[in-house]
């Protein structure tokens, strides 16, 4: 009579603070491109400059990842997670002491290397501690959470930076991130049933390991992330700039728009729960879901959308590719051996990072040379070619199996 009930909070336990741990690292993410307008002024940068700085974030934690993800395999996922949740902490609050630009790009090292432990962590916590039945659910509130710190960042750097300038907000962020690390330390009980779930099976040989992430499966997974991440965030980073400049409205409005889309994603991530439960098709889930929120950018490109319609054509082109979130990660849990999940979410989920790499230098350049438009339009393109990736992943044994 009691082993169901005590089940399920251990589960809610786990997923509720995955869940804030995946959100606090994309709170992270978007902590300081929204501030880029003021720290333009007060360095003296390009834009394209401004991009380098998210270019050293995004790669430090994408050559970490696979890393991060062989020590989760070894160490345990939540000691893991503590250590990230810190640095990420600590670099957001370095980018507020930045006394040159040349610091931000420090800064942003020891922020990515913080970011680099999040996907390989948390995906190994919650396959290793929660129950398989509702390990749609948990992937789903995973997603959400990370959509929701996305959400959160602009209107809190927003916020706050009206009152105490950009380098207070960075601050703020940082003391809210520390504040978190703490809370999550304390929690032993994750640490001990993840660390003893993670330790069953026998160790792999490097030799191994490294033909297991060669796998044709596993690099189209990677491949999939990659052309995903770099119009995922090259929206986000460079859409508010892009809007003022393409629809002339204020900043605030623009910011609106952002915090639509990455809201829409929230809600899109929550419906894909439901649908990834109730379909082994996560291939064509995420195939409709990509093309659907392309059809909705090339819109915005071509500055068609009325101003006030901003908000919410962004809210559905968020909706629809927050929608392939669960099945995007039943995918990958479907090519990824039980052992070694831990690496391999590290290596596939780097895709994002190598992405987060590039996609700023590019937009960024873009809106440089007068093309704003161009955010939209290139991140309709590469949401287009990551459809037959995502195809390909689901056609391998095992991909569509259910949870």
């Amino acid at each position: 009579m009691t082993t169901a009930p005590a089940s399920l909070r251990d589960d809610a336990h786990a997923i509720g603070f995955v869940g804030v741990a995946h959100g606090t690292s994309h709170f992270f993410q978007l902590a300081l491109p929204p501030l880029f307008p003021l720290v333009r002024t007060e360095f003296g940068t390009t834009y394209a400059e401004l991009g380098v700085v998210m270019a050293v974030y995004f790669a430090v934690s994408g050559i970490m990842q696979t890393a991060a993800g062989f020590f989760v395999d070894r160490l345990g996922a939540r000691n893991v997670l503590v250590f990230g949740l810190a640095a990420a902490s600590a670099g957001t609050m370095l980018y507020a002491a930045a006394p040159s630009y040349a610091f931000l790009i420090v800064a942003a090292g020891i922020a990515g290397l913080g970011n680099s432990v999040f996907h390989p962590a948390d995906l190994a916590l919650l396959n290793a501690k929660v129950s398989p039945a509702r390990l749609g659910h948990a992937f789903s509130v995973h997603g959400i959470g990370g959509n929701i710190g996305w959400a959160a960042a602009p209107m809190f750097g927003v916020a706050v930076a009206a009152v105490a300038g950009w380098r207070g907000a960075l601050v703020a962020a940082g003391l809210v991130g520390l504040a978190f690390t703490a809370v999550f330390a304390s929690q032993r009980a994750l640490a001990t049933r993840a660390a003893h779930a993670q330790h069953v099976a026998a160790p792999r040989s490097l030799a191994a390991d490294m033909r297991l992430l060669a796998s044709p499966a596993i690099v189209a997974g990677f491949l999939f992330f990659l052309l995903y991440a770099m119009a995922l965030i090259g929206y986000q980073t460079f859409s508010t700039t892009a809007m003022v400049k393409i629809y002339d409205v204020p900043l605030v409005a623009a910011t609106t728009a952002l915090t639509a889309f990455l809201l829409g994603g929230a809600f899109g991530i929550l419906a894909g729960g439901f649908i990834a439960a109730r379909t082994a098709r996560h291939g064509a889930v995420a195939a409709v879901g990509l093309a659907a929120s392309a059809g909705l950018s090339v819109l915005l490109a071509a500055g068609a959308v009325p101003a006030a319609l901003l908000a919410g054509v962004a809210g559905a082109a968020g909706f629809a590719l927050g929608m392939i979130g669960p099945s995007r990660d039943i995918l990958i849990r479907g090519i990824a051996p039980v052992e070694s999940r831990g690496k391999v979410y590290g290596f596939v989920y780097s895709g994002l990072d190598l992405g987060g790499l590039v996609a700023p230098l590019v937009f960024g350049l873009a809106i440089d040379r007068g093309a704003p438009t161009m955010v939209f339009a290139g991140a309709t393109l590469l949401m287009l070619l990551a459809v037959p990736t995502a195809l390909q992943v689901s056609r391998r044994p095992g991909a569509a199996a259910p949870v």
